[in-house]
């Protein structure tokens, strides 16, 4: 039989056919901005520079973890984008940014131009709700790296700031304090040790009395973006910084934005704890601060707001539907 790069694993027809699925998404989320369509070597974006006075990139680039082996064993994808879109937009909103465009990666052991398309249609869904544009991508088959079931992701985000808006803590000081925004779950961090724990004595498909749902579609609760949440704050108060909470838990990533001659103080029963972080420690036997280290225990965003601030912040956060929490100080 000739050798060819289909027998090889890679189906350059799939690529077409993934190509034609996924364009008219894309498309879906275009503004005026975007001078390119799916397909090009590159892609183009315009920048109105008329509604900036000194703008500064910024830029973040990310995946979603072994949050992917529950997308593969439920085998639902059109999720798992939303979470990836949603993650980046977090991670430079919390720096004051606006984001303008983003790009994926998604790399197949058997590229199924079906699945491809779920993925893309989740991307499309979060771009278009945080309201910038899917501008391009990359899709790739790896026949012999990845499982024939199996993928990974990741996505780049860019976003424009004003230079004397950036939101970097450097005002953090004494008595400010800590207001948190309620997470819809592990968002995308903690699967690798939430897996290990929970899957030793459950299914995917089993419901534990503690949820409201099945395990595996309470692991893919879509984590949550707080753009309009960070835009409504900066708009009308002036925060001192925002963590967005990630791998490394509250502590870890909250301190990224306070001067080393701080500390934080968190009140850890100022909020009821989701129950998935309480069937992961129970079953796993696994120490409040194991948990505290991992886990954003139901906080996926904190605002750091002087004490003059604070009823401000709590009714703006209201109004967007996002109450917030006072958790914690720094002192």
């Amino acid at each position: 039989m000739e050798t060819t790069y289909k027998n090889a694993g890679v189906d350059i027809q799939a690529g077409d056919e993934t190509v034609k699925r996924i364009k008219s998404l894309a498309k879906s989320t275009f503004n005026k901005n975007v001078l390119s369509g799916i397909g090009h070597f590159g892609a183009f974006y315009e920048v109105d520079l008329s509604k900036w006075n000194k703008p500064v990139l910024v830029s973040s680039v990310d995946g979603v973890g072994t949050k992917l082996k529950i997308a593969f064993a439920l085998d639902k994808h059109d999720t798992i984008g939303q979470d990836l879109v949603n993650h980046c937009v977090n991670d430079i909103s919390v720096c004051g940014a606006i984001p303008q465009y983003f790009m994926d990666y998604m790399a197949f052991g058997k590229l199924i131009p079906e699945k491809a398309e779920q993925i893309i249609k989740g991307f499309s869904i979060a771009c278009k709700e945080n309201n910038f544009a899917l501008i391009g991508g990359e899709t790739a088959e790896m026949p012999g790296l990845y499982d024939e079931n199996e993928y990974d992701i990741s996505g780049t985000i860019v976003g424009i700031v004003e230079k004397d808006k950036i939101i970097d803590g450097k005002n953090v000081t004494n008595g400010d304090v800590l207001i948190g925004f309620k997470s819809t779950g592990l968002h995308t961090n903690g699967y690798s040790l939430a897996r290990k724990v929970l899957f030793e004595k459950y299914s995917v498909n089993d419901k534990p009395e503690i949820l409201d749902k099945s395990l595996g579609e309470e692991l893919l609760q879509i984590h949550k973006s707080y753009l309009n949440l960070i835009m409504k704050l900066n708009e009308n108060i002036s925060v001192k910084a925002f963590s967005h909470i990630t791998g490394g838990g509250i502590i870890g990533n909250t301190k990224r934005v306070v001067p080393d001659s701080h500390e934080i103080k968190i009140e850890w029963n100022s909020w009821e704890t989701l129950p998935i972080f309480k069937l992961i420690q129970e079953t796993g036997n696994i120490s409040d601060d194991e948990m505290r280290n991992v886990f954003n225990l139901g906080i996926g965003l904190i605002a750091i707001v002087g004490k003059n601030d604070v009823d401000k912040t709590l009714e703006l956060s209201k109004e967007v539907n996002e109450p917030g929490i006072i958790i914690g100080e720094i002192f």
